[in-house]
């Protein structure tokens, strides 16, 4: 890995692959392992309703929301709302899915590290709209 600066608008925002989201979601590549970085990073933008489908990390997941209004869901537990300056901590192999609240957009920066094989994402099924619409937990 060589030291360089990669100049904003030098790489290519993307509609997510609506395989995987549902909504309207834009990704925007911040880095790509290389060398010896296992690390991937996106700023990725959720139009209103917009969300992930549920997904698993091997190496575990870190958001970090910039900008708006965003749901997380861990399997098992409650809808939690995210707001900016959130950090949310995924552990390896969890189920989870976020997005944006039904009214609002949500843009974050997600983090996460590739396993041995270079994958750094298992995508599973959509996100139920009842499941979507349950109200986050009080904080």
């Amino acid at each position: 890995m060589k030291p360089r600066i990669m100049r904003a608008g030098t790489r290519q925002t993307s509609k997510a692959e609506m395989a995987n989201f549902v909504g309207p979601v834009m990704s925007d590549p911040v880095w790509a392992p290389e060398g010896p970085s296992k690390l991937r990073a996106s700023r990725v933008t959720f139009m209103p309703g917009g969300r992930t489908n549920w997904h698993q990390h091997a190496v575990g997941q870190i958001l970090y929301v910039l900008s708006g209004i965003g749901r997380y869901q861990l399997e098992g537990q409650p809808v939690q709302m995210i707001r900016p300056g959130d950090t949310v901590v995924i552990p390896p192999n969890a189920r989870h899915w976020h997005g944006s609240a039904p009214d609002a957009m949500m843009c974050h920066l997600a983090m996460s590290e590739t396993d041995e094989k270079g994958q750094a994402t298992t995508w599973l099924e959509p996100v139920s709209d009842a499941d979507y619409g349950k109200a986050p937990a009080a904080d």
